[in-house]
């Protein structure tokens, strides 16, 4: 009974304060996204009025019935040291807001992994970068769109003392970007270990794919039960509510209620979208640069399908954000477990990979490619430790897409066609930056020229299918690739198994090639 007491108190308390409040990403030191709209929202008392006010703009808005409200303040191009002053019957003040670039840092536990899990000691000790700020936001699932994601830190201007629990990935993207712009860059960190892509779908997304139908359907369906029981079980509510009413106006013992009514469990809270419900859809009004990725190990089993959810996760947070042009950019899984001596490869990780290179076939997108990135001595850590070859090759992308640093090689080079003359099968690349070379990598520094290797990875195979190591020479601006057992060659893999360890085909910005296939075997 103390809990049905609890709930009547709750539900029948007068609210005798109409606090105008703000949703958790709004806080001091926040970074505000340049040359777009700037979107404020929150709640009040229905009816109340809002002005919100930034560098001398301001804006009205009056509440709804349900107490939400939201302005759209002029777009600016730049701005530091900003206060965003919100009044209604109270007054809230944002100190040190700064207009810059914001990007989302969404994926899985590598993403998530911090500085202070990295290898990281001197860049956190070196930190100091006050045009770098980051929010965190919990981990939240839900089966209905939520309006507000909880934070668990407030922003956090990027210092020596704050560092050490960024994202890692995203702040050397934040450092290199922010670096070569000037522009302050914010991040939103959210982000959950352990979770497979489906959670993070938008509904919108899964609507684009034709082959999640399927799935769409069946969370409809379970929507549409969930949605017949709820109204029942309010009508119960309701009953139990009036009574409740009636017997504190009577003054009579509240112990004497029956328990209220259970409501029925949400559907699917941990299926499709349940994380974008909970950590995504709450941001949309937050205007945003762009996506930066970083998942694939739960999902490591699949190949196309993966391809079809990367499509639907692009193109659903697109849709939330209601722009199509904003730039998606992850990271391709990098090497783990053991090499295998297979030259058909195929095993672990090599199809999940393959799917990512092929969603670059989604516009405004891109990829970092680091199999070269794990010593071999770490081949079985999952998280390697190494995140600054992950954030600086993410900052290539947009550095050069979207900062006008065309002179930045973004990539390493990727498969773009195959020819086949006589027992040789001859293949061309996008992204040769400056040429092809036999590369070698050590730690963060990029690969140099190895003159004295040959090409390793390589597999080729005939009509029957079966495939042998190959012999790959760079010829000029290709690869050329044979094999005395393969006189009428048909097909050619490289790095495709889940540690190609010895890929070595790089370009000359010292950025290694992505594993791919040229058949679909």
């Amino acid at each position: 009974m103390r809990h049905a007491l609890a709930l009547v108190l709750a539900m029948l308390a007068v609210v005798g304060r109409a606090d105008v409040r703000l949703p958790r990403i709004f806080t001091d030191d926040m970074v505000l996204q340049r040359d777009q709209p700037i979107s404020v929202w929150g709640w009040a008392a229905p009816g109340e009025e809002v002005r919100v006010a930034l560098a001398g703009a301001e804006a009205t808005a009056v509440a709804d019935p349900n107490g939400h409200w939201v302005v759209a303040l002029p777009a600016r191009a730049e701005g530091k040291g900003l206060e965003l002053i919100v009044t209604g019957k109270n007054s809230l003040r944002l100190r040190n807001v700064v207009i810059g670039d914001v990007w989302l840092c969404g994926g899985q536990s590598n993403m998530e992994w911090a500085m202070a899990q990295s290898d990281a000691a001197d860049d956190i000790a070196a930190a100091n970068h006050p045009d770098i700020r980051r929010i965190k936001f919990n981990h939240v699932q839900s089966a209905v769109a939520a309006d507000d994601a909880p934070a668990a830190t407030p922003w956090q201007v990027c210092s020596p003392a704050t560092a050490g629990g960024f994202t890692a990935v995203g702040l050397y993207f934040a450092r290199d970007v922010q670096a070569a712009t000037g522009v302050p860059i914010g991040l939103l960190d959210d982000n959950w270990g352990g979770t497979p892509i489906e959670p993070w779908i938008a509904p919108a997304g899964m609507e684009l794919v034709p082959e999640l139908a399927g799935a769409v359907t069946a969370q409809r369906g379970a929507i549409e039960a969930h949605r017949g029981a709820l109204a029942g079980k309010l009508d119960e509510l309701e009953r139990w509510l009036k009574a409740a009413r009636e017997a504190v106006a009577a003054g009579g013992p509240l112990e004497t209620l029956p328990a209220p009514p259970a409501l029925p469990g949400h559907p699917a809270a941990s299926g499709w979208g349940a994380m974008y419900r909970g950590m995504i859809h709450p941001l949309a009004r937050f205007p945003v640069k762009g996506f930066l990725w970083y998942q694939g190990e739960s999902n490591g089993g699949e190949g196309d399908s993966y391809r079809q959810k990367m499509e639907a996760l692009v193109g659903g947070w697109r849709r939330t954000w209601g722009r199509d042009d904003i730039p998606f950019y992850f990271v391709q899984l990098a090497s783990f477990q053991n090499p295998s001596d297979d030259p058909a490869g195929g095993d672990g990780w090599a199809r999940l990979r393959e799917a990512q290179r092929q969603a670059l076939a989604i516009p405004r997108t891109g990829m970092a490619v680091i199999i070269d990135t794990v010593p071999f001595e770490a081949r079985g850590d999952i998280h390697p430790g190494n995140k600054f070859d992950v954030g600086t090759r993410l900052a290539r992308w947009a550095l050069h897409h979207d900062y006008g640093k065309r002179e930045v090689v973004p990539s390493g080079p990727l498969f773009k066609s195959l020819e086949v003359a006589g027992d040789k099968a001859r293949l061309s690349f996008d992204h040769l930056g400056g040429g092809l070379m036999v590369g070698r990598k050590q730690g963060r520094t990029p690969a140099v020229e190895d003159r004295d290797a040959k090409l390793r990875r390589f597999a080729i195979a005939g009509e029957d299918r079966k495939w042998h190591w190959a012999d790959a020479v760079i010829e000029g601006e290709a690869v050329v690739v044979s094999c005395p057992a393969v006189p009428k060659p048909v097909a050619v893999r490289y790095a495709f198994s889940m540690n190609p360890d010895g890929a070595n085909l790089y370009n000359r910005a010292g950025l290694p090639a992505s594993p791919f296939r040229t058949d679909d075997w």
